[in-house]
């Protein structure tokens, strides 16, 4: 029987910084960039699941992105450091809900969220397949380890125009 490893609740990325190519003509970080370094903050609890790079190799299966929703709250300069957490929120037999902080990490303020359905493939037959038992048990460990963090602010939030009533 494999050992399950105990899980952050949430699971923190440390260490990036907001580089000099990611700053726009604004002065501040471009959106697509967020999305990149949240993505790059993904190999942490990726990993801790048995879903990271280094796996792939082993196990034959990867986790695609199927829905994204970002919300940019704050801007970021170049050389902030950053703070990325990562909260699961539900999953199933082969995919990951999942929402994550980006905040400056000197500063604490909030400066983005994503919430994220990925769903794991075969990367043989390029198509949907459950997580093997291993990464069954390690998600559902960690799924029950951050459901004591309750619902994030923003989750499943909406898009549009908020009028303001005269």
């Amino acid at each position: 029987m494999t050992s399950i490893p105990h899980f952050a609740a949430p699971v923190q990325s440390l260490g990036l910084r907001v580089l000099s190519e990611w700053i726009d003509y604004n002065g501040h970080m471009n959106v697509g960039y967020y999305v990149l370094a949240f993505d790059t903050a993904l190999d942490v609890p990726l990993s801790a699941l048995g879903l990271g790079a280094e796996d792939i190799a082993e196990s034959g299966g990867s986790c695609f992105t199927l829905e994204s929703h970002v919300r940019y709250l704050q801007e970021l300069r170049e050389d902030a450091p950053l703070r990325i957490t990562f909260q699961l929120l539900d999953a199933d037999s082969k995919r990951l809900h999942y929402f994550m902080c980006m905040h400056h990490a000197e500063e604490d303020y909030l400066a983005a969220t994503i919430e994220e359905v990925n769903i794991h493939i075969d990367m043989k037959e390029r198509r949907a397949a459950a997580f093997p038992e291993n990464v069954r048990e390690r998600v559902e460990a960690m799924r029950l380890a951050h459901a004591e963090l309750g619902r994030p602010e923003g989750l499943c939030s909406s898009i549009g125009l908020r009028r303001k009533r005269a």
